[in-house]
């Protein structure tokens, strides 16, 4: 059975002593020495995404904790692991709702939802996220 390294992720490892009774693997790509692979749980990498795309979008680390049901000290970790900046414009705070299918089109069809506002939908399972702020008037 070929294990997969933590540190480069090549999957060429050979048997290398036991320690605390474990089987040690060291990795013959990189020459790191690991135990056994991480069971930590792993989150999907579609809310990884989502998130740092609501956090660009402007919402709160919580706010992403609701919508998402992912731990917002899991949403601060990532922004810091894939650097993401947000924009330095907090002047306005996004609204958004979470829309069915038929709620979108209903949405959608009153031209007063339309008028006056900048807007991005993105997909959350099966219902859309719908982000919405006013735009600036001169």
């Amino acid at each position: 059975m070929e294990r997969i390294c933590p540190s480069c992720g090549g999957d060429q490892s050979v048997k290398s002593g036991v320690v605390k009774e474990r089987q040690r693997y060291r990795c013959k790509q990189c020459n790191y020495h690991f135990t056994v692979e991480r069971k930590g749980k792993r989150i999907d990498d579609y809310y990884v995404t989502k998130a740092l795309q609501l956090y660009l979008e402007g919402l709160s680390y919580r706010e992403i904790e609701r919508i998402l049901g992912v731990s917002h000290v899991s949403v601060i970790n990532w922004v810091k692991q894939h650097k993401v900046k947000r924009p330095e414009n907090l002047a306005y705070h996004p609204t958004y709702k979470i829309l069915t299918h038929s709620e979108l089109i209903k949405y959608y069809s009153d031209p007063l939802n339309l008028k006056g506002a900048g807007m991005v939908l993105t997909e959350l399972g099966d219902k859309y996220m719908l982000i919405r702020w006013e735009r600036f008037k001169d």
